[in-house]
């Protein structure tokens, strides 16, 4: 079988793996450069930001990404010879007592540790925080550089044969008799037994020119990146909505801002100040080091961050794999296995309804 991807970031060159890994012929169509999207434009945690208030079908993709990402980031550094810094460094919350008493129940109902952490043990556990104060730890939380997981997978994919074809907008799908026969760039006509639109936040364009109004839509998420000292902080940490994480180099990305900008990409200065004041008030030695960088990303918004993944509801060899909003990183590998269960006709790793176009969309 022959397959065309359309998207270049994570959840396209994952789902590229996971159909290779079966013997398929893969091309992957990439709009501007693979893997420069909302993919790179992350933080890497790998968890949604509030995991006990996420909905069950977005918590079940994460816990089966999460137990395959250490294999997986081994796996990518042995292939491609890039190291994507996978890290369990654990995530620390700062939360309300009455959200205190929910993340345990989540976690006794998903079998997970979670430690709840008085005053002094928080100290120990972060000790640069300028407030402490009662916290709850989820030390099965990872996160992963994604810029170098990027890489290290654009490299995986190409090493074992996929065609990755960047600066291939496409602007034309051809359909006909409910199937597509090709998709068209300004390159020329690309034809395939199946075709997936893995185009993050431009999925719903893509999806409109079959007919298919798709619930996707750009979000805009700043982050800054300050130039730290390795040890300056051990864990992620969580604080009303915001972050810090941790890199091993002494990097600390603050981030990050949801704004329903279109599909305008460029930084402001009240969101670097926002960001900028909230990391100085968390963490204050990064009062004396520079902010490295700010920039900004396009995350693929959808209505209750459940991804559409699975067939189009009029055309057999279209399918869907997007709208994963904040947590393409962690539910990624779980999203890639799913895609490449349901076209390649295997047993689904979890059950795929509450993916399927119908049920996120509403459509017949």
């Amino acid at each position: 079988m022959d397959v065309v991807i359309v998207g270049g970031g994570v959840i396209g060159l994952l789902t590229a793996r996971e159909l290779r890994a079966a013997g398929v012929s893969v091309t992957v169509l990439e709009r501007q450069s693979p893997g420069r999207e909302s993919s790179w434009a992350g933080g890497g945690i790998l968890s949604p930001i509030n995991p006990w208030q996420v909905p069950e079908p977005i918590t079940r993709l994460c816990s089966w990404s999460q137990r395959v990402y250490p294999d997986l980031a081994r796996q990518l550094q042995e292939s491609s010879g890039i190291d994507p810094e996978w890290q369990p460094s654990g995530m620390l919350l700062r939360v309300s007592p009455q959200d205190r008493q929910a993340i345990e129940a989540w976690g006794v109902k998903h079998g997970l540790k979670v430690q709840c952490l008085d005053a002094a043990a928080a100290v120990v556990a972060e000790p640069n925080l300028w407030e402490q104060g009662e916290a709850v730890l989820l030390p099965h939380v990872a996160h992963i550089r994604n810029p170098r997981l990027l890489a290290a997978l654009l490299r995986d994919v190409e090493l074992s044969g996929v065609k990755v074809l960047a600066q291939h907008p496409v602007r034309y799908i051809d359909i006909a008799d409910g199937r597509v026969r090709a998709v068209e760039t300004e390159q020329g006509r690309f034809r395939a037994d199946c075709y997936v639109v893995a185009a993050g936040a431009w999925s719903e364009q893509l999806a409109s020119l079959t007919g298919l109004n798709l619930p996707v839509q750009p979000v805009r998420g700043q982050m800054l990146v300050f130039d730290g000292e390795p040890g300056w902080l051990n864990h992620i940490v969580l604080d009303q909505g915001q972050y810090l994480i941790p890199r091993r180099d002494g990097r600390i990305l603050a981030g990050s801002t949801v704004e329903y900008a279109g599909f305008d990409k460029s930084t402001t200065a009240d969101g670097g100040a926002q960001l900028a004041g909230f990391a100085h008030g968390l963490l204050p030695l990064l009062r004396k080091c520079s902010i490295e960088r700010h920039w900004a990303g396009l995350r693929p918004g959808s209505p209750q961050g459940i991804p559409c993944i699975g067939r189009h509801p009029a055309v057999g060899n279209l399918y869907f794999n997007c709208g994963h909003f904040r947590n393409g990183l962690v539910m990624g590998p779980a999203s890639a296995r799913l895609l490449a269960d349901l076209a390649l006709g295997r047993p689904p790793i979890v059950a795929p309804q509450d993916y399927a176009i119908q049920a996120v969309t509403g459509c017949d």
